[in-house]
């Protein structure tokens, strides 16, 4: 019997390689979340142009920001 094949006790967090978790983060950008309400109506009319441009509403709208003009 492998003492290999048995379980551990211990934090599995603890036992992460700390460099790569620090570079993981280091390849990220840093976002911020935007909200703003709509009515349903409005929402709905979001939603069905989304689906019918094959895009998720986060999509559609990062793409409209994205292609917003630099000042």
């Amino acid at each position: 019997m492998s003492i290999k094949n048995t379980l551990s006790a211990g934090r599995p967090s603890a036992k992460t390689n700390k460099l790569a978790t620090l570079a993981s983060l280091a390849d990220k950008t840093s976002t911020k979340r935007v909200n703003f309400d709509l009515s349903t109506e409005q929402h709905t009319k979001l939603k069905v142009y989304a689906a019918k441009q094959g895009k998720t509403v986060k999509e559609l709208l990062t793409d409209f920001v994205q292609g917003l003009p630099s000042e």
